[in-house]
């Protein structure tokens, strides 16, 4: 029976749900986003985000912990270098999910699980969202003043001179 087993055993056993767990985690930290079920990355994100939460104090002991769980090399240094700089003063929430909608063979619902500062797309949109800025409410009697003397002063197009040149070329 369950009796207050709350995390998903995603229908493996205890060391092949470390392996896969540590595997996803590696590859989530090289790519910076993978294509995973929804089950696999809610899991996957309860197991990276201490990880990446750790990996803000570099430090020997920090980096060995941390290899312990992932077991390679090359993801330990990407965390440690570029991930850490980028989260340094993020206080959580380092990945989000993306849903994608059912696999086609067995109607698996799949998602796009990624490193939130590393998506350049979205970075983009804020940044244009954050030049806007939010205009008041002038007073009437100050916005009528100049549009009317703009107005009274710019001159009327004169089209009755090309009038009656056409007219002329067609009298021919």
């Amino acid at each position: 029976m369950r009796h207050g087993k709350k995390f998903n055993h995603l229908g493996r056993t205890a060391s092949h749900r470390a392996a896969l767990l540590s595997n996803m985690a590696s590859s989530l930290i090289l790519h910076k986003r993978i294509q995973t079920t929804v089950a696999k990355a809610k899991e996957l994100r309860k197991y990276v985000e201490p990880l990446i939460t750790k990996s803000k104090t570099d430090d020997t002991n920090s980096r060995r912990v941390v290899f312990s769980y992932l077991q390679s090399k090359e993801a330990v240094k990407e965390l440690f270098g570029t991930i850490s700089e980028k989260v340094a003063n993020r206080p959580g929430g380092y990945t989000r999910i993306i849903k994608l909608g059912n696999r086609l063979g067995d109607n698996a619902d799949i998602c796009l699980i990624e490193l939130v500062d590393f998506n350049e797309t979205l970075l983009a949109a804020v940044t244009e969202k954050a030049t806007k800025t939010r205009r008041s409410r002038r007073s009437t009697k100050k916005a009528d003043a100049p549009a009317a003397e703009v107005v009274a002063e710019t001159p009327a197009v004169e089209e009755a001179p090309e009038a009656p040149a056409a007219e002329e070329k067609s009298e021919e």
